[in-house]
């Protein structure tokens, strides 16, 4: 009889949209081992249409199903740059797609993937699809790290935050008696990422360090902060449905004119001020925050969150607790298809709002 192999590879292309994260894990003996991360980046004109289908366009769904076809590609080559590591069969890749639509409210959400295609170009078993029976189930399908937060990260007789700042911002609170709450809090990089790339034509704002260079306009912070998706209660989950360029457009206009990094370092603050709220307001004693996600390398935003937080709790990245930031999620869905295959559940209803525990993904064979 052939062992069952306990190694899988965990696939995330997240709302930054700029490649593939990929990490190929063992869960032999109830533990969680990284073995090998890997990155395989877009190539453009995949990134601009990728882009282009967040919004209403003409010839959607043949335009999408190209794109998926080319996407399933870009996962092929993470795989094949994690394959050479692998100490034996490798039991499944598990691969979130890349979400386009996030409608929750309506019932829905779209991860463009073809699975089918990744599971014959690999010649793996591919699991997909994690978010649509959590919704079918009346939850938010999101955010589904929580639940391998708290089995990676959680600490008995600590309450620990880990905040996942993507192009959403979410968070995970692990509290001290094992219970587990957490939420999209709101933009993480979406805005900022839009911005420097409208001014600077870069991706991103390395480091922060033009937001560093600006003045936060407290008019527009706090136009921005009026958005009612803020103070609206958990179970919550948002995306490009709703925050993009146009909706900042909107509130810039209510505002005079004013530098550029001004905007940036305003958008920085947004960032940090609503995920400290979301954090103090699910709880007041907290022991530490660790972030990951392409936020935790920027050291402006990482400043502005604590001293959000009154400058008394402390702020580190995941790095500390053996897990490097742009690792953490494509670990996590490898997580979540090692749970598929044993048949045990992957989200937290109290967190999503789900009816209660479900068996998350869809199996491609290989």
């Amino acid at each position: 009889m052939t062992t069952p192999s306990h190694l899988y590879i965990g696939l995330m292309s997240g709302t930054s949209m700029d490649g593939v994260d990929g990490v190929l894990a063992d869960f032999a003996d109830g533990k969680i081992t990284t073995i090998k991360a890997a990155f395989t980046s877009f190539p453009p004109a995949l990134r601009s249409e990728l882009m282009a289908l967040q919004a209403n366009s003409d010839n959607e769904i043949e335009r999408e199903a190209l794109a998926a076809n080319q996407l399933a590609f870009c996962y092929a080559d993470c795989v094949a740059a994690l394959l050479p590591e692998a100490p034996g069969p490798v039991a499944a890749v598990a691969v979130h797609g890349q979400t386009i639509r996030h409608r929750p409210e309506l019932g829905f959400t779209r991860q463009t993937n073809n699975p089918a295609l990744l599971a014959e170009v690999t010649g793996i078993d591919v699991i997909a699809d994690f978010r649509s029976r959590d919704i079918a189930a009346g939850g938010q399908g999101a955010p589904l790290v929580p639940a391998f937060h708290q089995a990676q990260f959680g600490q008995p007789g600590q309450t620990r935050v880990v905040v996942n700042i993507g192009g959403i911002g979410n968070i995970s609170v692990l509290r001290a008696d094992g219970s587990v709450s957490g939420f999209d809090t709101g933009p993480g990089n979406v805005l900022m990422d839009a911005w420097i790339g409208r001014h600077l034509g870069k991706e991103y704002d390395a480091d922060g360090a033009w937001a560093a260079t600006g003045t936060v306009n407290q008019l527009l912070l706090g136009i921005l902060l009026e958005e009612p998706y803020f103070a609206q209660p958990a179970p919550k989950s948002t995306g490009r449905d709703l925050f993009h360029a146009d909706w900042l457009d909107a509130r810039l206009a209510q505002c005079p004119a004013m530098a550029p990094e001004d905007v940036q370092a305003t958008l920085t603050a947004l960032t940090a001020q609503t995920i400290a709220h979301a954090i103090s307001n699910e709880t007041t004693e907290v022991d530490a925050v660790y972030v990951c996600g392409g936020g935790a390398y920027n050291g402006t935003l990482l400043r502005e969150l604590a001293a959000a937080l009154g400058g008394k709790t402390r702020v580190e990245s995941t790095a500390v607790l053996g897990v490097a930031p742009n690792r953490v999620e494509a670990l996590a869905f490898a997580w979540l298809g090692y749970r598929f295959t044993q048949r045990e559940a992957g989200n937290l209803a109290a967190v999503t709002g789900a009816k209660g525990p479900r068996i998350l993904g869809a199996l491609y064979p290989a």
